[in-house]
Order: structure tokens, then sequence, then C-alpha cells
């Protein structure tokens, strides 16, 4: 997040696809700052990646955590039409504490919908999302987003422990049990949400 006054790196895609096919990678996750500066979120420079990436690596499958783009449909178009594999938008807590845990720009509702979307306009697309758990939800919460989750249409779900980064960073309020994530990971299964990694390490 900043301002690099629209300013990118045209030589980046073909330089990091060059990168992966060097390590023979056969799962890749592409991902980056916010940036905001940029017409369309970056959009474009994702999904010119994406297409080096697979042009310099036949049979990779490519993940691209990214922004919500400000909820912009068209800029998600731009991801789908790159042919990414998997589709990941991290919704990180539950509503109540999405205001104090993610920037202000970010909301709720807005990646639900932006999940939501590809689903909808690419169906074979896989859709994904995060939820890290220790921030002073509740049991109800995290449920009740699990619900949503499932209602979005989202494919793969993992769930995690919140860890501080730094001092300046939210405490965290509860180490969650592993036997918790456990519990967390059937109730998900349960409700349809068909891919689900969860433990304090995911």
């Amino acid at each position: 997040t900043g301002n690099p006054k629209k300013i990118t790196d045209k030589q980046e895609p073909a330089r990091v696809a060059r990168s992966v096919a060097s390590m023979k990678l056969k799962y890749v996750v592409l991902t980056s700052v916010n940036r905001d500066d940029l017409d369309d979120g970056g959009a474009a420079h994702f999904s010119e990646t994406i297409k080096q990436v697979k042009r310099f690596s036949k049979n990779i499958t490519v993940e691209a955590l990214v922004p919500d783009f400000n909820g912009s449909e068209k800029s998600v178009d731009t991801i789908l039409d790159s042919g990414v594999d998997v589709f990941a938008q991290n919704l990180e807590t539950v509503k109540r504490l999405t205001p104090e845990v993610r920037d202000n720009r970010a909301g709720y509702f807005q990646s639900l919908k932006v999940l939501s979307y590809v689903k909808k306009s690419s169906p074979k697309t896989i859709t994904k999302t995060s939820l890290m758990l220790g921030l002073g939800e509740s049991e109800e919460e995290i449920k009740k987003t699990l619900g949503d989750i499932k209602s979005s249409g989202v494919d793969v779900l993992t769930l995690g422990q919140y860890l501080r980064p730094t001092l300046n960073h939210l405490p965290v309020k509860k180490w969650v049990e592993p036997s918790k994530f456990k519990e967390y990971k059937n109730f998900a299964k349960d409700i349809g949400i068909k891919e689900v990694s969860s433990g304090p390490l995911v």
C-alpha cells in the first residue's frame, strides 16, 4: 500500500515466470501489496504475471491472493480472464472485528461479494479465503462467518492462529486449542465447504 505514482515494473511478470520455471514448481501463490494508486488496483499486472507463469510452466497451478479491488467487477474479470486456477481473497476475521483488524478500505461484505462474484462468473475457478482466530471473536461469530463463507460459494478455507507480528499490531486475545480448530474444521465441512485446513500453524 502506498503511492508509487502509478509506476509498475513491466519486466516483472516475465522475471517472476522465469523464476517459477527455474524452481520447477507445480503450485505457486502470487500476491502483492495493495496498489490503490492504480486505476485497476493492479489487476492488469497480476493478469500478465499469471499469463507469463503459465506460458513458462505448462502444468502449473496458479493461485492469486489478491486485494478486493474495492469491489470492482471489471478488475476481478481481468484476473479471471488470465486463466488463474485459484482466486483467493482473505476475509481475515469476523464481521464485528473487521474495522479493527483490517484496513479501513476493506469490508467484510465486500470480500464476500467479490468471492461470490468469482464463483458465479467462473464456476470452474477455485475460490479460497482465510480466517485468523484468537483476535477476540466468539464461537458463535466464527460459525456465523463460516456460514457466510459457504453462502458465498467458497471452495477452500484455511483457519489459523493469529500471531502478533510486532508490538504495533493487535495483541493476541486467545490461543485457540488444537481441538477447537478441529471442531471448526468439522463444522465447516459439515455445512458444505469442500476443502478445509485448520490448525494453529496453518
